[in-house]
């Protein structure tokens, strides 16, 4: 039965206590002293112009954007269904959850990085028995029983782990501002998937309208043909017209089921789970009287893919400091406390007791260039980072410009097409009236009434069109994240 001398584990463990303390305080100190190799980041500013370049029309105003209104720009449609899908949205979307678990993975990441500037401690316990062949020894039989720490630091004197997990908290900053990106996207795609439902059975609202005059034509010719009044042609054409517009019918239910089954997807649930709840016909949301857009600089600096650019480029910066830090040595702090013995009970006795303390140093003297190398590396990645946040930046500006005029031109061609449908829905009832009174042909009323179909469908077509392209605009804002996780920041590093 083993006895374990409880004055030998004291010692064994005090005898060096003091000296440690003192050896580690003087290391820190030191540390404290190193400035990290490589660069420091220096955060970039986007080059913006003042203002934009596209003239702002259609209620469009060169006013700062309220940045809670941004975030929550779908209220402004007055659309109280619009913004229940949205809420929903933001809980079920599959994306969003597969970057919240992106952040989570990247900031375990930084916290393996952080791990580096800790010791390490192992423990181990062994009993072994073992004999010594006859032919070269005394084919004697030996034991031996051990327990002990083993315990390393590497001291971070020229910054590497520094750099390391400075890069690791940029990437994941910029694995959050991806998730914004997502957001952005996710908020516009919902209401763009709304608003085409809307304008799909508003479009089915006007074929259907549309078809009702077209058969009461149809039965008004059927008849004065029966009756020998007119000839069989008047009554062909308008079965003929009849006929096309109700083949519009299926393409457009076809495309208002593909709608709502989008819908469903973002919102993280089953296709065809809706079509109940979008089924009753509702007018397409209202358009806000003035749009705030502010300036240039203030939406770069709101989009999160800006941002990310950012983050990305400020992460490569650090990672050439930690690629730098291999052309210097490495310094080891190392020791070992423990007990061995030949016999189980005395394992624990002071005699038993071993110990080891010890400074080392590794240096790579020569291979054939490979971290020089590896800093060219890194610095041309930082360079390619810098790169792609120009890039970044000129798409986010030509974005804007481009949701900048669509949404104002697209107004403008609204007005246009409402006063060519006015003017054709009164074209189609004097043609109508003439027709009956026997002053024109059918064909006046068939050219009459497919021009009202054709300006009626375009118009409802212009109208969704217009609040798409708002959509458009406030996601080029950068408008619709609202910060789902916050990202702590790490502690001071030794």
């Amino acid at each position: 039965m083993l006895k374990i001398n409880s004055s030998a584990i004291r010692s064994l463990f005090q005898n060096r206590t003091f000296s440690i303390s003192v050896l580690l305080t003087a290391i820190t100190l030191f540390l404290s002293s190193c400035a990290a190799v490589g660069p420091d980041y220096a955060p970039v500013e986007p080059m913006a112009p003042e203002n934009w370049q596209a003239k702002l029309q259609g209620g469009l105003l060169v006013e700062q954007t309220d940045p809670d209104d941004l975030a929550h720009w779908w209220t402004v449609l007055k659309d109280p269904q619009l913004v229940a899908l949205e809420k929903r949205a933001v809980k079920g979307n599959l994306d969003l959850k597969e970057g919240q678990s992106r952040i989570r993975e990247a900031r375990a990441l930084r916290g393996i990085s952080r791990a580096e500037f800790s010791p390490t401690l192992d423990t181990d316990a062994a009993a072994t028995k073992s004999r010594s062949s006859g032919n070269s020894g005394t084919s004697a039989e030996r034991e031996l029983y051990s327990v002990g720490f083993d315990a390393s630091w590497e001291l971070d004197v020229f910054g590497g782990v520094k750099r390391s997990v400075e890069a690791a908290q940029a990437s994941l900053e910029a694995t959050q501002e991806n998730l914004h990106n997502l957001q952005v996207s996710l908020m516009a795609e919902v209401a763009l998937n709304y608003v085409e439902v809307r304008t799909y059975q508003s479009l089915l609202d006007v074929s259907r309208a549309n078809i009702k005059v077209q058969l009461e034509s149809y039965e008004l010719n059927d008849s004065r043909y029966q009756a020998g009044i007119i000839g069989e042609l008047a009554v062909q054409e308008s079965l003929r017209i009849l006929e096309s517009t109700r083949s519009l019918v299926p393409a457009l239910e076809t495309g208002l089921d593909a709608a709502r089954n989008r819908l469903a997807i973002l919102l993280g649930e089953r296709p065809g789970s809706l079509h109940e709840e979008l089924a009753i016909t509702r007018p397409l949301p209202s358009l806000p009287i003035n749009v705030a857009v502010g300036i240039p600089a203030e939406t770069l600096r709101r989009r999160p893919d800006v941002r990310r650019a950012e983050r990305n480029l400020a992460a490569q910066t650090a990672r050439i400091g930690a690629a730098t830090a291999d052309l210097y040595p490495k310094f080891r702090l190392f020791g070992t406390l423990g007990l061995e013995s030949l016999n189980a009970g005395d394992l624990f006795q002071t005699a038993s007791k071993t110990w080891g303390l010890g400074p080392g140093v590794s240096w790579n003297l020569f291979d054939a260039g490979a971290i020089r190398q590896n800093i060219q590396v890194q610095n041309e990645r930082q360079e390619q980072a810098l790169i792609q946040y120009e890039g970044t930046v000129l798409n986010a500006l030509e974005e804007v410009e481009n949701a900048l005029v669509s949404y104002a031109k697209e107004q403008l061609r609204r007005d246009f097409i409402t006063k060519a449908s006015v003017a054709a829905e009164r074209a189609a009832e004097l043609a109508q009236d003439q027709y009956q009174a026997g002053l024109v042909s059918f064909n006046n009323v068939l050219d009459a009434q497919r021009s009202l179909l054709a300006l009626r469908d375009e118009l409802v077509r212009s109208d969704g069109t217009v609040i798409a392209n708002l959509v458009r605009l406030y996601k080029a804002l950068g408008g619709g994240w609202i910060p789902i996780t916050t990202i702590k920041k790490p502690e001071e590093t030794p």
